[in-house]
């Protein structure tokens, strides 16, 4: 065997193996709510800080469409009805969610914390307000308590909204969701779907590191991310000391808290928040 061909075996031996991943659903998308948005038609429930889920009919995917591997029993069952949601193990455990839904050996264990919260039905026609009332009669089931359709109530006043808002956030919780009533389910991001929490908060994909100073000298002092329309900026603020040792992946996304933004559209006193291993890392090009 050439030198070559024994090398690229070699390396073959060792590569890692890869996840099943199917195309990437078109998931609808949310935008930031507004105070002085008129409220009339649209229904609110709790932000449930997992991660998203979509459900295909015959496997459960995560939005990059990569398959997760959830042990048999616990889609066991399930409607042939794409059903979309969010993977959720309780108020406060977004790392353990992620975690469990990551592996590539399910534990038993940790799926049984594990609920589908089922909020839409992409492929039912008619308006939101027409799919929760499908969605109604499919869920529950009582072989598979963990599917759950989310509650949902009409909302009302901006002041109602933000009491509600309190009292979730008070309790553990995220924030909330908005659902137009009269939209029907489109795979992009629009004010059909709202999220309402106490700060702002977006992804960005890390593209670079930017070396530290001072009493970070040595380590990382911020990142270059990009966000979704290309715009990049540098994070530097919200990082503790063993993440600046350890930084996320180059390609890997991260979530982070600003408020509101420049005249430039980019976000102002942008703050690290937390990484994001439930989206796909991407190969990133020149700087």
């Amino acid at each position: 065997m050439h030198r070559r061909s024994f090398l690229l075996a070699a390396l073959g031996a060792f590569a890692p193996l890869t996840q099943a991943v199917a195309a990437a659903p078109a998931l609808m998308l949310a935008s930031v709510y507004r105070p002085g948005t008129p409220l009339t038609d649209y229904w609110v429930s709790e932000k449930y800080d997992g991660v998203r889920g979509y459900w295909d009919g015959r496997q459960l995917l995560l939005r990059s469409g990569e398959k997760v591997a959830a042990p048999a029993w616990f889609t066991a069952g399930w409607p042939r009805q794409p059903m979309d949601g969010e993977l959720w193990a309780g108020r406060g455990k977004f790392e353990q969610t992620v975690s469990t839904v990551r592996s590539q050996t399910p534990s038993d264990a940790a799926w049984r914390e594990v609920r589908f919260m089922v909020f839409d039905l992409p492929q039912q026609a008619g308006t939101f307000t027409q799919r929760l009332a499908a969605l109604r009669r499919l869920l529950p089931i009582t072989t598979a308590p963990w599917l759950v359709a989310v509650p949902q109530q009409r909302a009302t006043t901006h002041e109602d909204l933000e009491a509600l808002l309190e009292r979730t956030v008070r309790g553990g919780g995220e924030g909330l969701m908005l659902h137009r009533g009269s939209s029907i389910y489109r795979g992009e991001r629009s004010n059909d779907l709202l999220k309402v929490k106490r700060f702002d908060d977006a992804d960005a994909r890390v593209v670079a590191y930017v070396d530290g100073k001072g009493r970070n000298t040595g380590r990382m002092g911020a990142l270059l991310v990009e966000m979704p329309d290309g715009r990049r900026f540098k994070l530097g603020t919200g990082f503790t000391d063993a993440q600046r040792r350890s930084p996320p992946a180059v390609g890997s996304w991260v979530s982070y808290r600003y408020n509101g933004s420049t005249d430039d559209g980019l976000p102002r006193f942008a703050r690290f928040l937390r990484e994001r291993p439930d989206l796909p890392n991407t190969a990133v090009g020149g700087l």
